[in-house]
């Protein structure tokens, strides 16, 4: 008996995506949340393994939900070519993905499975998909506007390949795309069910091409900034999230940006930057020595000027930086100049531990993502001012990309990239 032959690519795009439109406001779109309370544990150690109990993040809006929220204890990154044949197979990616977007942030029951067909769900989650907090993150990379889909007269005005900095030791196997989706959630195996669904129903459309995973530490000893792999707490000094001004001046694209195409308002250029931590070295190192090269008490997370951690330090008072070194991290990344307040930039970043390198060193660092308006005055500007401080000696960026997050899905009718596909 012959074995059975493996289906054509075409046929997984076929599968995939063909009646992308009902599926959203079918099966695909979303099933009924039953909210499932855990029964009693029978111990402190099962209590504290119960997941899923992140209520579900609003999937529709003008701005996508993942965007804005302090990082999420779980998070996965991962960037795609795309193989979609035709701009109209495209637009159905695009359909698949919202549609599928749609339902895991929501949560419910999938359907039943057919008769000898495959079953509608990986069971990863169980018999109910939960959404524990689930947000979606799409993007698209500018060398998704080529001549394939007859979209280079939409290319953002700003987006172009992320480039190489002095220091940077760039892996072009990790470095890119033409898609990027970011999974956060309150655990890890919501995430990889996300990722693992989204790539189920996308199947010969696009194909992925390099992925990280990343996790935010709890708080320790206590309050609400994580630490990163230095030992040091990070993302401390942020724009205001709450002040929709700040966020409209450093974040989100304008309605009638010069230069923008119209379909990127309310999208935002998203930077994605890959950093290993040469932690190995940087314990060797003094606390004091460790402390000047960042400008922050490692213990408390305050300025070296301030006993609170979100003081404001005082810069014109140490113009020589005797007590905030002038190559500390923070003093050069945000000098809090009337000239450097328009390159801020709302940041996210995410631990990463990746096992052991082939010589026996641990492989852990920063899945540091920011957003912004404008990659060149904002995140190109502070990165040229951290060219060669101290730090670099520990630090080693490998991989990632900029991106263009597009604007939010307004309603059950909209879908992501919808304004372009259209244009």
């Amino acid at each position: 008996m012959s074995a059975e032959r493996p289906p054509a690519r075409r046929t997984f795009l076929t599968a995939g995506l063909t009646g992308a439109g009902a599926a959203a406001a079918g099966i695909a779109a979303g099933y009924a949340y039953r909210d499932s309370q855990p029964g009693p544990a029978t111990s402190a150690g099962l209590t504290s393994m119960v997941t899923g109990t992140l209520p579900a993040v609003p999937f529709h809006g003008k701005y996508q939900a993942g965007i804005l929220p302090a990082p999420r204890q779980q998070t996965a990154v991962i960037s795609f070519n795309s193989t979609a044949q035709s701009r109209a197979d495209l637009t159905a990616l695009f359909r698949t993905i919202t549609a599928r977007a749609r339902f895991l942030t929501a949560g419910g029951t999938p359907p039943q499975a057919g008769i000898g067909g495959p079953p509608p769900d990986s069971g990863v989650l169980g018999p109910t998909v939960v959404p524990d907090g689930l947000t979606v993150t799409v993007g698209v990379g500018s060398t998704l506007f080529d001549d394939r889909y007859g979209l280079a007269g939409q290319l953002p005005a700003r987006l172009y390949p992320m480039r190489p900095f002095p220091n940077d030791d760039l892996d072009p196997a990790q470095c890119g795309g033409d898609l990027i989706l970011q999974l956060s959630a309150g655990n890890s195996d919501t995430v990889l069910h996300a990722l693992r669904d989204i790539a189920k129903h996308t199947r010969g459309a696009m194909a992925p091409i390099w992925r990280i995973d990343g996790f935010t530490s709890p708080p320790r000893p206590a309050g609400t900034v994580p630490r990163n792999m230095l030992g040091f707490m990070d993302g401390i000094s942020n724009p205001d999230t709450g002040a929709a001004a700040q966020m409209d001046s450093l974040v989100w694209i304008q309605p009638g940006t010069k230069g923008e195409p119209a379909w990127t308002a309310h999208g935002s250029y998203f930077v994605v930057r890959l950093i290993r931590m040469l932690i190995e070295f940087w314990d060797r190192v003094d606390i004091g020595e460790q402390e000047a090269m960042i400008g922050r008490r490692r213990d408390s997370g305050c300025p070296l000027d301030a006993t609170s951690i979100y003081a404001t330090p005082d810069y014109a008072q140490d113009p020589t930086g005797d007590i905030i070194p002038l190559t500390a991290h923070m003093r050069v990344a945000n000098p809090r100049t009337p000239q450097t307040a328009a390159s801020r930039i709302l940041r996210r970043a995410y631990n990463y531990d990746r096992g052991i390198d082939a010589v026996g060193n641990l492989d852990v660092g920063l899945v540091f993502t920011c957003f912004q308006q404008d990659l060149k005055r904002q995140f190109e500007a502070v990165q040229t001012r951290l060219i060669d401080e101290p730090l670099v000696d520990y630090i080693s960026p490998f991989g990632g990309g900029y991106f263009l997050a597009l604007p939010g899905v307004a309603d059950a009718s909209d879908y992501y990239a919808r304004a372009l596909l259209t244009a």
